[in-house]
């Protein structure tokens, strides 16, 4: 066997993902998975797995040195109630947090990242071998957004920025130039639904990188799911960052948004463009 990339996996499919396609490139893969969040089915696509709770950071350390890993990436989000729930740091958590605190994850994933590269562990960017997933610039569907909705977009653009450089959430349902739901910790299905509820057929979805983003880990990402929430409260529009969101399934996602009449937009640099 060639070089071992470590994976420190979430939920979804991203991580089973990025073990299929890492190890198409010849690479081995020692994946740590989360309870309760990763797909028990990593462990086909790994050479190696280990289960762990969030915040056993001494763990995961100690796995990937034992096992040779040199680079290692970060697939897959992790729900924020388990910092409620199965929240167990170890000693070098702990530490790490009395330093960085905790609360803003994008500071505290890179203290993570900074600590694995000081045991010799370089954090490399999750789409390492997975580029076509990033989302295009411009009409992904059949349908354009209508002027009234791109200002909409221009709106929720500009407000999911600024919850996402709080580091509250990615995402922002606007109507009628509304503001009609910010994702907090429910995700962002749960904030499309409510949302979606509270203003009514037609509300515009917005889904951003934060602008301190570090775009190894943590990046936005839609999918069929994404569609299938819009769907349920008559949203119309889905505006995604080009370049810095993550498309899942993306046939079976636009050919949904297509036959439910919901246009999918990339936005680039400004969400004027």
């Amino acid at each position: 066997m060639g070089e071992k990339l470590g994976l420190i996996a979430g939920k979804g499919q991203f991580p089973l993902m990025c073990a299929r396609a890492a190890r198409q490139q010849g690479l081995g893969v020692v994946a740590l998975a989360h309870h309760g969040e990763t797909d028990p089915a990593l462990a086909d696509l790994a050479d190696e797995i280990h289960w762990i709770y969030v915040g056993q950071l001494g763990k995961i350390i100690r796995v990937f040195k034992n096992a040779g890993v040199h680079r290692a990436l970060m697939a897959g989000g992790i729900n924020r109630g388990r910092l409620f729930s199965q929240f167990r740091p170890d000693f070098r958590a702990l530490k790490l947090l009395a330093q960085v605190g905790v609360g803003q994850d994008d500071r505290v994933l890179r203290a993570v990242a900074g600590e694995m590269e000081r045991e010799g562990i370089t954090i490399v960017a999750a789409t390492l071998f997975l580029e076509e997933l990033m989302a295009p610039a411009g009409r992904l569907g059949r349908r354009r957004p209508t002027p009234w909705e791109m200002r909409d977009v221009n709106l929720g653009f500009k407000v999911a920025k600024e919850v996402g450089r709080l580091d509250i959430g990615q995402c922002a349902v606007v109507r009628h130039g509304v503001v009609a739901a910010l994702e907090a910790i429910e995700g962002t299905d749960e904030a499309i639904r409510r949302g979606g509820q509270l203003s009514g057929p037609g509300a515009v979805v917005v889904k951003v990188c934060k602008p301190q983003q570090d775009l190894r880990f943590d990046l936005p990402a839609v999918g069929l799911g994404t569609i299938e929430a819009m769907a349920e409260v008559g949203a119309k529009v889905l505006a995604i960052e080009a370049g810095k969101t993550l498309i899942f399934d993306r046939a079976d996602m636009i050919g949904l948004a297509d036959r439910t009449g919901i246009a999918v937009w990339g936005v680039a640099e400004t969400p004027d463009t």
